[in-house]
Protein backbone atom coordinates (compact mmCIF):
# COMPACT_ATOMS: atom_id res chain seq x y z
CA UNK A 1 0.00 0.00 0.00
CA UNK A 2 1.30 3.55 -1.09
CA UNK A 3 1.65 5.93 1.71
CA UNK A 4 -0.53 8.80 0.94
CA UNK A 5 -0.37 12.48 2.97
CA UNK A 6 -1.52 14.77 0.88
CA UNK A 7 -3.82 14.70 -2.63
CA UNK A 8 -3.77 16.83 -5.03
CA UNK A 9 -6.49 16.90 -7.68
CA UNK A 10 -8.93 17.65 -9.79
CA UNK A 11 -12.57 17.13 -8.45
CA UNK A 12 -15.12 14.39 -9.72
CA UNK A 13 -18.94 15.23 -8.56
CA UNK A 14 -21.17 12.32 -8.56
CA UNK A 15 -23.94 14.16 -6.83
CA UNK A 16 -26.08 10.73 -5.93
CA UNK A 17 -27.09 9.54 -2.55
CA UNK A 18 -27.14 5.68 -1.56
CA UNK A 19 -24.10 4.91 -4.70
CA UNK A 20 -24.03 0.85 -4.15
CA UNK A 21 -21.34 -1.10 -4.81
CA UNK A 22 -23.18 -3.05 -7.47
CA UNK A 23 -23.14 0.10 -9.10
CA UNK A 24 -19.38 0.57 -8.46
CA UNK A 25 -18.71 -2.38 -10.26
CA UNK A 26 -21.66 -4.71 -10.92
CA UNK A 27 -21.10 -8.51 -10.36
CA UNK A 28 -19.96 -9.72 -14.21
CA UNK A 29 -16.72 -8.40 -13.07
CA UNK A 30 -15.76 -9.84 -10.01
CA UNK A 31 -14.48 -13.13 -11.62
CA UNK A 32 -11.10 -12.33 -11.88
CA UNK A 33 -8.90 -13.85 -9.51
CA UNK A 34 -6.48 -10.97 -9.84
CA UNK A 35 -6.57 -7.24 -8.19
CA UNK A 36 -6.16 -5.45 -10.95
CA UNK A 37 -8.01 -4.17 -13.84
CA UNK A 38 -11.16 -3.28 -12.27
CA UNK A 39 -10.92 0.23 -12.92
CA UNK A 40 -12.09 -0.04 -17.10
CA UNK A 41 -15.30 -1.29 -15.82
CA UNK A 42 -16.17 2.07 -13.06
CA UNK A 43 -19.86 2.66 -12.91
CA UNK A 44 -20.05 0.29 -16.20
CA UNK A 45 -23.61 0.76 -16.36
CA UNK A 46 -24.06 4.49 -16.32
CA UNK A 47 -20.69 5.15 -18.04
CA UNK A 48 -23.35 3.94 -21.19
CA UNK A 49 -25.04 7.25 -20.27
CA UNK A 50 -23.23 9.96 -22.42
CA UNK A 51 -24.94 12.46 -19.61
CA UNK A 52 -23.30 10.55 -16.74
CA UNK A 53 -21.59 12.81 -14.60
CA UNK A 54 -18.05 11.15 -14.70
CA UNK A 55 -18.28 11.59 -18.34
CA UNK A 56 -18.18 15.04 -18.46
CA UNK A 57 -14.93 16.68 -19.63
CA UNK A 58 -14.76 18.60 -16.28
CA UNK A 59 -14.20 15.31 -14.62
CA UNK A 60 -12.02 13.76 -16.76
CA UNK A 61 -8.50 12.87 -14.86
CA UNK A 62 -9.99 13.19 -11.02
CA UNK A 63 -8.59 12.27 -8.35
CA UNK A 64 -11.09 13.12 -5.90
CA UNK A 65 -14.43 12.37 -6.14
CA UNK A 66 -17.25 13.92 -4.31
CA UNK A 67 -20.53 11.83 -3.98
CA UNK A 68 -23.77 12.30 -1.65
CA UNK A 69 -24.69 10.16 1.69
CA UNK A 70 -23.89 6.61 2.06
CA UNK A 71 -21.77 5.96 -0.37
CA UNK A 72 -20.35 2.59 -1.17
CA UNK A 73 -23.72 0.96 0.91
CA UNK A 74 -24.57 -2.84 -0.37
CA UNK A 75 -22.81 -5.76 -0.70
CA UNK A 76 -19.11 -6.39 1.00
CA UNK A 77 -16.97 -6.12 -2.14
CA UNK A 78 -13.37 -4.94 -2.07
CA UNK A 79 -13.54 -4.44 -6.06
CA UNK A 80 -15.14 -1.31 -5.73
CA UNK A 81 -12.56 0.17 -3.73
CA UNK A 82 -10.04 -1.67 -6.42
CA UNK A 83 -12.26 -0.14 -8.93
CA UNK A 84 -12.22 3.55 -7.79
CA UNK A 85 -8.44 3.53 -6.73
CA UNK A 86 -7.04 1.85 -10.15
CA UNK A 87 -9.75 4.75 -12.23
CA UNK A 88 -7.49 6.98 -11.10
CA UNK A 89 -8.86 8.15 -7.62
CA UNK A 90 -6.96 8.81 -4.34
CA UNK A 91 -10.00 10.38 -2.05
CA UNK A 92 -13.80 9.99 -2.01
CA UNK A 93 -15.27 12.54 -0.16
CA UNK A 94 -19.23 12.65 1.00
CA UNK A 95 -21.11 12.78 4.39
CA UNK A 96 -21.14 9.30 5.09
CA UNK A 97 -19.90 5.64 3.83
CA UNK A 98 -21.18 2.05 3.75
CA UNK A 99 -19.12 0.60 6.34
CA UNK A 100 -17.15 -2.11 4.78
CA UNK A 101 -16.26 0.01 1.63
CA UNK A 102 -14.73 2.56 4.09
CA UNK A 103 -12.91 -0.33 5.79
CA UNK A 104 -11.84 -1.71 2.02
CA UNK A 105 -10.52 1.59 1.02
CA UNK A 106 -8.96 2.04 4.27
CA UNK A 107 -7.00 -1.33 3.70
CA UNK A 108 -5.40 -0.10 -0.12
CA UNK A 109 -4.60 3.58 0.58
CA UNK A 110 -7.79 5.13 -0.73
CA UNK A 111 -8.81 7.86 1.57
CA UNK A 112 -12.44 8.08 2.36
CA UNK A 113 -13.41 11.34 4.17
CA UNK A 114 -17.20 11.36 5.79
CA UNK A 115 -17.80 15.10 6.12
CA UNK A 116 -21.15 16.95 6.19
CA UNK A 117 -19.46 19.81 4.39
CA UNK A 118 -19.60 17.62 1.08
CA UNK A 119 -22.38 19.23 -0.63
CA UNK A 120 -20.39 22.55 -0.53
CA UNK A 121 -17.24 21.04 -1.61
CA UNK A 122 -19.32 19.92 -4.97
CA UNK A 123 -18.98 23.68 -6.22
CA UNK A 124 -15.66 22.72 -7.02
CA UNK A 125 -16.01 20.58 -10.06
CA UNK A 126 -13.81 20.37 -12.06
CA UNK A 127 -11.34 22.41 -10.30
CA UNK A 128 -8.23 21.18 -8.25
CA UNK A 129 -8.08 21.09 -4.28
CA UNK A 130 -5.75 19.45 -1.80
CA UNK A 131 -6.58 16.57 0.85
CA UNK A 132 -4.16 17.27 3.36
CA UNK A 133 -4.50 14.25 5.63
CA UNK A 134 -1.63 15.12 7.93
CA UNK A 135 -3.64 18.50 8.73
CA UNK A 136 -7.17 16.42 8.22
CA UNK A 137 -8.05 19.19 6.04
CA UNK A 138 -9.57 19.49 2.53
CA UNK A 139 -8.34 23.39 0.84
CA UNK A 140 -10.48 24.81 -1.67
CA UNK A 141 -9.69 27.92 -4.01
CA UNK A 142 -10.37 31.32 -2.00
CA UNK A 143 -9.09 29.81 0.83
CA UNK A 144 -11.63 27.43 1.46
CA UNK A 145 -10.76 24.87 4.23
CA UNK A 146 -12.74 21.76 5.91
CA UNK A 147 -11.60 20.16 8.36
CA UNK A 148 -12.05 16.64 9.18
CA UNK A 149 -11.36 13.35 11.13
CA UNK A 150 -9.92 10.06 10.73
CA UNK A 151 -9.04 7.77 13.86
CA UNK A 152 -5.72 7.74 14.69
CA UNK A 153 -4.77 4.67 13.94
CA UNK A 154 -7.04 4.56 10.08
CA UNK A 155 -4.37 7.99 9.82
CA UNK A 156 -1.45 6.42 10.82
CA UNK A 157 -2.06 3.43 8.84
CA UNK A 158 -2.72 5.70 5.82
CA UNK A 159 0.25 8.29 6.45
CA UNK A 160 2.88 5.28 6.53
CA UNK A 161 1.47 3.06 4.04
CA UNK A 162 0.25 0.37 6.35
CA UNK A 163 -1.56 -2.53 5.08
CA UNK A 164 -3.59 -4.96 7.59
CA UNK A 165 -0.36 -6.63 8.64
CA UNK A 166 2.00 -3.53 7.92
CA UNK A 167 1.37 -1.98 12.09
CA UNK A 168 2.42 -6.11 13.20
CA UNK A 169 5.87 -6.34 10.75
CA UNK A 170 6.79 -2.74 12.48
CA UNK A 171 7.67 -4.43 15.67
CA UNK A 172 9.32 -7.77 13.43
CA UNK A 173 12.85 -7.41 15.60
CA UNK A 174 10.31 -7.01 18.80
CA UNK A 175 8.86 -10.73 17.73
CA UNK A 176 11.78 -12.55 16.67
CA UNK A 177 13.30 -11.42 19.94
CA UNK A 178 10.53 -12.81 22.02
CA UNK A 179 10.27 -16.26 19.75
CA UNK A 180 13.64 -16.65 20.48
CA UNK A 181 13.52 -16.36 24.14
CA UNK A 182 10.97 -18.53 24.13
CA UNK A 183 12.91 -21.56 22.25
Amino acid sequence: MKSLRRVTGKVAVLDRADVDTDQIIPKQFLKRIERTGFGEFLFFDWMKDPDFELNRPDAQGARILISGRNFGCGSSREHAAWALQQAGYDAVIAPSFGDIFRQNALKIGLLPIATDEAGELMGYSGQTIEVDLEAQEIRGPGGYTVPFELGEFERHCSLEGLDGIGPTLQHEDDIAAYEAAQR
